[in-house]
């Protein structure tokens, strides 16, 4: 069996519309699966570990984030990325934001998307509260565990 046979299989995979193909021939297996798209389901998992710094005279902006950080609550709750991928605010580029700064999210409520090859993921809050912090600008990569919302809760 050879590239140009299997290239075949799946286009008769996707022309068929099928989930699944097994094929034996001449005592060569192969099994085609193509899973679902149509549902994605992050998955939660806890943040990395986080490395504190000390402040530095020497970086003035670097204080300034910091001083920024240590102003919110220590009860605000963070919104994480749960994958890696791009980090955007709206559905489309014409569209207003999911949420903005001060505004109350319920539990459940879409936040954000993160696409994560070519898969549009939408992200929605796990506490309800009001928006302190907006800690990503939108179309910036994103890592797994990274703070994308702080989230003061009610």
């Amino acid at each position: 069996m050879n590239l140009k046979e299997i290239k075949e299989m799946i286009n008769l995979m996707n022309e068929n519309d099928l989930a699944e193909l097994e094929v034996e021939k001449e005592g060569f297996k192969i099994k085609l699966k193509k899973t679902s798209q149509d549902v994605i389901e992050p998955i939660r998992m806890p943040p990395p570990y986080r490395v504190e710094t000390i402040p530095n005279s020497k970086n003035p902006l670097e204080n300034v984030a910091q001083s920024n950080a240590s102003n919110l609550s220590k009860t605000a709750k963070e919104i994480v990325s749960p994958m890696v991928g791009t980090f955007y605010r709206a559905p489309s580029p014409e569209s207003p934001p999911f949420i903005e700064m001060g505004q109350t999210v319920e539990i459940g409520q879409v936040v954000c998307i993160i696409e994560a090859m070519k898969l549009m993921n939408e992200i929605k809050s796990e506490v309800r509260g009001k928006v302190v912090e907006i800690a990503v600008e939108n179309a910036e990569p994103v890592e797994f565990g990274q703070k994308l919302f702080a989230v003061e809760p009610l």
